[in-house]
């Protein structure tokens, strides 16, 4: 059993997870109607794995015997300026979800909650992956440019960081 102060942040962390899920969904209808395949695909996933961050903390409030509340999720934005301000705008979410996990571990550090504490830690690393994934494709968004070719050079790189981490998900999957 965990304390309704945790059962509340938790409820709030499933809010942030949807409303990322719901954002990044939208990101990829916009990639798509940029013609951006690769980023398209990429945000589709990354819509997906935090539709699976959500459920997880679903999943484990019901282990401790609290209850996870479906959010409502407030409308994302739909039209974005250009690649780079979109994975801008995603890097900054990721940070926003990283301070938002921190602030749960601390409630559990607080209450002395060692299991809560410990199911966290899954998502402090998971955190760090994706921040750091997030700054490498706007590094590479910066080096390319923007030069006329610029918008087909940023979906091909988002393309293979995409079909990299299809592929170390697959490898993790087999060990």
């Amino acid at each position: 059993m965990i304390s309704k102060k945790m059962e509340k942040a938790l409820n709030q962390q499933i809010a942030l997870e949807g409303y990322a899920s719901f954002l990044y969904l939208s990101m990829a209808t916009w990639c798509g109607n940029e013609g951006l395949d690769g980023c398209e695909k990429f945000m589709k996933r990354q819509s997906e794995e935090e539709n699976m961050h959500m459920l997880k903390i679903f999943e484990y409030m019901s282990e401790v015997d609290a209850t996870a509340l479906t959010p409502a999720i407030a409308q994302v934005p739909h039209q974005f300026d250009s690649p780079q301000k979109m994975f801008d705008m995603v890097y900054k979410h990721e940070q926003k979800v990283t301070k938002s996990i921190h602030s749960l571990l601390k409630i559990a550090k607080a209450e002395s909650d060692y299991t809560t504490e410990n199911f966290l830690q899954w998502y402090i690393a998971e955190q760090r992956e994706e921040e750091n994934l997030m700054r490498s494709i706007l590094d590479k968004i910066k080096l390319i440019g923007k030069s006329p070719m610029a918008l087909y050079y940023i979906d091909k790189e988002v393309d293979a960081v995409n079909t990299a981490e299809e592929k170390a998900e697959e490898e993790a999957e087999l060990n």
